[in-house]
């Protein structure tokens, strides 16, 4: 897929036909994950991989704005290890930068797939810790879902010339 292609059609998808995604296409999500820019390239980053049904069910008990999991074929935890990197600033930056990563290869595997937030919400973030019983040093901060799409939305023209400056304010 082309990239701006993938980059203005991406949408987040909360519907999904309830197929399973296959190895090849999570492992491609996460190299696409991995390739995302770090801070001082340390990738302070983990992810977990829920591929099972009861998991993923479980995910939407514990997150209550996750109903869109009920459906996907899996989901990925994207986490920061504050073990690599102490700043949260920079944690947030790197997960992010990886997150979009994992959101547009999706899209180009033909997949949909949503942001879904934890961090900074405390009592999701607790919830998310205890479900999947995640050392201290590593702080949950979004759960992606990804499915099949169950629903056909197009691109958006989102840019507002107004928002730009350039060269001062």
């Amino acid at each position: 897929m082309e990239t701006f292609e993938a980059i203005f059609n991406r949408r987040s998808i909360r519907k999904y036909n309830n197929q399973k995604i296959s190895n090849e296409q999570i492992k491609k999500m996460l190299e696409a994950a991995m390739a995302a820019p770090s801070a001082m390239n340390l990738q302070a980053w983990q992810f977990l991989v829920a591929d099972e049904r009861s998991v993923i069910e479980s995910i939407v008990k514990a997150v209550p704005h996750a109903e869109m999991l009920k459906g996907a074929g899996a989901a990925i935890l994207v986490c920061a290890d504050e073990s690599v990197e102490k700043s949260i600033t920079y944690n947030m930056q790197n997960t992010a930068a990886a997150i979009q990563n994992i959101l547009l290869a999706a899209h180009a595997l033909g997949l949909g797939a949503c942001w879904i937030a934890v961090h900074p919400l405390e009592d999701v973030e607790k919830n998310v810790r205890q479900l999947f019983n995640l050392p201290d040093t590593i702080l949950p901060v979004a759960i992606i879902s990804i499915g099949y799409p169950g629903e056909d939305l197009k691109g958006e023209d989102r840019y507002i010339a107004e928002k730009v400056h350039f060269n001062k304010w």
